[in-house]
């Protein structure tokens, strides 16, 4: 991202969580993984498709509630893989694949057993069991299986709906004989190229350099570049970005790029956030593939056009709300919303990207202590060094937005010990033609106390949205993307960068990073980024609240 007149302060200091007890949400799920008391591997079924495959029926008991679900051994064995990598101290136990005898039915009850001391092991940590993976899993049945069924006792009044947080994903895999059980349990270790691979069922696929063509830098940060880049089997598009494992050791910064990956791979897939499709290394450098969007940066376009119309501010303003409370919602605080992090894709909806200084797990009313962010859009509890929790994302949101309405941020000044001081005590000052309504919502979330903030309470991003600023802004529709955007970028194709800066794609596509994928370590290899290289999975879908 570009770091024209931008000053990152990324100074780490000691972070004391405050525990608040568990997350709660308003959906389904959440309620029912809330009185989650038992899930047990009940039964299997042998199902037979194209291929012969066995299923296993897990059962959820909350409360008066029990719900079933059935997912194959693969399926299982994605999530423990997931989790292992995820939470590294956590000394997880699972079956061993087996290629022959799979139908074997002593073998299948002592794979039962197995696969039930996992999900007895994930359920007993909090941390873990709401991991929004983990509840994606325990609450959803992909399309082979049978849809969840929700059981309610007569004591309960209503049965609850039997959708989930996503949609399911097809497991077909190829096994030995036809019989498709461990699907890709092939485990020589050898790489299979498949001319019709398609990144939308990415599951087995194993991402290198190599499957990718580098066409030019499209930006670039402290520790690396973003690359347009093609893969080469199907030829979409996408935004590689390459950090260099040298530098981000010498800074100290491995915790951040990891926690990176972290909030991509808990399922940042949302319309308004970009998203991960592999993440992968080599011996010197790591790999993001990302969702590629070439309508430009926020910070490109304001330097171009000085400031927007308050109904384009508002807008934009409606889709970044939702963008973070989604990370909120899953107990993330994004810490580093600015003009820079605000993509647009080619209808004109923006994509919220880099997210190397999330925090994660900070559930409502949960505190953290890093002194981290850029210097024009840092909320006063953090230049006061204070404990502060998700209000900080609202702040931000009021700096941006009211940058888009007045051209600079509300405290701007070149000198950045001045504007620390401005942060903390001036007052807030609108050029006339800013509406009233638009002041008395910005006025709202740049209250210095976080307490009395818009947002600031365990309504959060509702509270937000329900203030008379979105009067006009059906929220379902604009999630769903169904309310046309204001301004629509002019983009002739994919490949036109005209909305990428120039000091960008001038840049000569650095060797180091199309080195040949022979280089390419186990992730045991390096124990600080222990756990970054990520296959992809089926994303999960979007639903708003």
């Amino acid at each position: 991202m570009s770091d024209q007149h931008r000053h990152q302060a990324q100074l780490e200091g000691a972070e004391t969580p405050h525990p608040s007890g568990s997350p709660s949400g308003d959906d389904v799920t959440s309620q029912l993984m809330e009185k989650l008391s038992d899930a047990s591997i009940v039964d299997h079924e042998i199902r037979h498709e194209d291929k012969r495959f066995t299923v296993y029926k897990l059962e959820l008991v909350a409360g008066s509630q029990r719900m079933t679900v059935y997912h194959r051994y693969s399926e299982f064995r994605e999530l423990y893989e997931m989790l292992r990598d995820k939470y590294p101290k956590e000394k997880f136990k699972f079956p061993s694949k087996r290629i022959f005898g799979k139908f074997d039915q002593d073998f299948i009850q002592t794979r039962k057993q197995g696969l039930q001391e996992f999900v007895q092991k994930i359920i007993s940590i909090p941390s873990i069991a709401f991991d929004p993976v983990v509840q994606k899993f325990l609450t959803d049945t992909p399309r082979h299986g049978r849809q969840p069924q929700r059981h309610t006792s007569i004591s309960s009044h209503k049965a609850r709906p039997a959708g989930s947080l996503a949609e399911g994903h097809d497991a077909e895999g190829t096994g030995v004989n036809g019989d498709d059980d461990d699907d890709d349990d092939d485990d020589d270790g050898r790489e299979v190229y498949d001319p019709n691979f398609d990144l939308s069922d990415r599951r087995n696929h194993k991402a290198t350099v190599d499957d990718f063509e580098m066409l030019k830098v499209v930006g670039h940060g402290s520790f690396g570049k973003v690359l347009l880049s093609r893969h080469k089997a199907t030829r979409r598009l996408y935004a590689v970005k390459v950090l260099n494992k040298d530098i981000i050791l010498k800074h100290n910064e491995s915790k951040h790029v990891m926690s990176e990956r972290n909030v991509l791979l808990g399922n940042v897939k949302h319309p308004f956030l970009v998203g991960l499709h592999f993440s992968f290394q080599t011996k010197k450098k790591l790999y993001f593939v990302l969702d590629y969007v070439n309508g430009g940066e926020l910070f490109f376009h304001l330097q171009r056009e000085k400031r927007f119309a308050p109904l384009r501010a508002q807008f934009y303003a409606a889709e970044i709300t939702s963008a973070l409370g989604f990370l909120h919602d899953i107990n993330i605080i994004y810490r580093d919303l600015k003009p820079e992090n605000v993509l647009f894709d080619a209808e004109g909806h923006v994509k919220l990207t880099d997210f190397g200084l999330c925090k994660e797990n900070i559930p409502p009313g949960e505190k953290t202590r890093t002194f981290c962010g850029t210097p024009e859009y840092l909320a006063p509890e953090v230049l006061r060094k204070q404990p502060y929790g998700r209000a900080v994302d609202w702040w931000c949101l009021g700096c941006v937005t009211y940058e888009m309405m007045c051209g600079l941020p509300p405290f701007y000044n070149r000198n950045i010990d001045e504007m620390y001081n401005r942060i903390l005590h001036d007052q807030l000052r609108f050029p006339e033609y800013v509406p009233p309504i638009a002041r008395q919502w910005l006025q709202a979330l740049l209250v210095r106390e976080p307490d009395r903030r818009l947002g600031s309470t365990i309504n959060d991003h509702t509270e937000v949205k329900r203030h008379r600023f979105f009067r006009n802004i059906d929220f379902e529709l604009l999630e769903e993307r169904k309310i046309p955007p204001p301004w629509k970028p002019f983009v002739a194709d994919e490949l036109d960068l005209r909305n990428i800066h120039t000091d960008f794609t001038a840049e000569p596509i650095p060797a180091s990073v199309v080195q040949n994928s022979v280089e390419v370590l186990s992730v045991k290899v390096d124990n600080a980024f222990d756990g970054f290289s990520y296959q992809g999975s089926a994303p999960m879908t979007f639903s708003s609240k």
